[in-house]
């Protein structure tokens, strides 16, 4: 039974990360909050400043909010593509998260950005510029980079919706 309960938790804590529902985030009336994001009008600017102002922390079992990551300056991959996706759309972007499953149950979430007929793309702390045809083309790209073998992704728009699944 604990073996049960150890291999249950493993499989929680390293299933992968979540996307947070951005359809359902309210902004706060926090006038430095609002400050902050209405400077941020490009990619380029909102990884910067993820960069220079937030660490990465893992939050296995729930995913935070743009303005909590805001507040506690700590995240991880979902809570820094929520927020990166979040003051993009803000700004006018059209903007979409990305899901990767990999092998042994571990996940990956970045964002997209649609600019010109090109799509960009942020993971954690790096920003790649508008090259990209394709969302299938983002994945393969990155992960060829970082050469792990993926297994699944999952495209969603800002509403949470699934656009795209692509398998490997």
């Amino acid at each position: 039974m604990k073996r049960i309960i150890l291999l249950s938790f493993l499989l929680i804590f390293l299933s992968s990360c979540s996307i947070y529902n951005l359809s359902n985030f309210i902004i706060p009336d926090d006038l430095e909050f609002l400050i902050c994001i209405e400077k941020l009008d490009s990619p380029r600017k909102i990884i910067d400043y993820i960069i220079d102002n937030f660490e990465y922390k893992y939050h296995a079992l729930k995913s935070i909010d743009p303005y909590t990551l805001w507040k506690t300056k700590k995240g991880d991959c979902d809570n820094f593509s929520a927020f990166a996706v979040f003051v993009a759309n803000f700004h006018g972007y059209e903007t979409y998260q990305i899901k990767v499953m990999m092998k042994l149950f571990y996940g990956h979430v970045f964002a997209i950005y649609k600019e010109g007929n090109k799509y960009s793309f942020s993971s954690n702390f790096d920003y790649y510029e508008p090259e990209y045809n394709s969302f299938r083309e983002i994945v393969e790209y990155f992960f060829n980079e970082e050469d792990v073998e993926w297994t699944k992704y999952i495209v969603y728009d800002y509403w949470n919706n699934e656009i795209e699944i692509g398998y490997n």
